[in-house]
């Protein structure tokens, strides 16, 4: 993972502007974000890699940085669950922005599952480890009510308003096409990606009934 790209501010015009940061302080400043980079960089390393609970002295050994370093840069680890959460909502934004190919809305609810399928199995890594320490952080348990919140709006929205009012066809969908009724189908059921899709796409063909 690169360092984040670090942007400058415009020049000051005003004749009494703060005159630059000595080469010094520069110097340290790039250390800081070089080795906060890093450790974000590890950080998501791990959790991919399976590790759901990283711990900070694996942070900084992966980072190659003292422990005292990465306490520092993080004074408390939700500001790396924080950078966590990111990944996940960009990945679930692309869910979110882009046009569906289905013309009815049947084909859309159809076309959810491939497209959150997909998603979910870049992000999985992240929202397992996510699950696992939400119940202990209000951030990530705030990040966690506002994805299921965008999700069933994304829902709602392509719902005409007839199908919307259906209360019980609304929370069936939701449930179709949460990362949760996914995760059961990979993980515990031990079915193929491909296989999960299926499964799911049949549900909601039945939920949502014939043209």
């Amino acid at each position: 993972m690169t360092a984040p790209r670090v942007k400058t501010p415009p020049a000051d015009s005003v004749a009494d502007a703060d005159p630059p940061a000595a080469p010094e302080t520069d110097g340290r400043r790039r250390r800081s974000q070089d080795s906060r980079a890093r450790i974000v960089s590890a950080m998501l390393e791990l959790v991919h890699a399976g590790d759901a609970t990283p711990g900070a002295e694996q942070v900084a050994a992966r980072a190659n940085v003292g422990l005292r370093t990465v306490f520092r840069h993080f004074s408390d680890m939700d500001s790396l669950y924080a950078e966590m959460a990111q990944v996940i909502e960009s990945e679930l934004r692309r869910v979110v922005d882009s046009p569906f190919v289905a013309t009815t809305w049947r084909e859309r609810m159809v076309e959810m599952v491939g497209r959150r399928s997909a998603a979910f199995d870049r992000i999985a890594p992240f929202r397992r480890a996510a699950d696992v320490h939400r119940h202990h952080s209000r951030f990530l348990q705030q990040a966690h009510e506002r994805m299921n919140a965008v999700g069933r709006e994304l829902l709602k929205r392509e719902l005409p308003a007839e199908q919307a009012r259906d209360a019980t066809l609304v929370e069936t969908l939701d449930l179709l096409l949460s990362f949760e009724a996914w995760n059961r189908l990979r993980r515990d059921q031990d079915l193929t990606p491909r296989r999960a899709r299926d499964v799911l796409e049949q549900a909601i063909r039945r939920a949502v009934g014939e043209d």
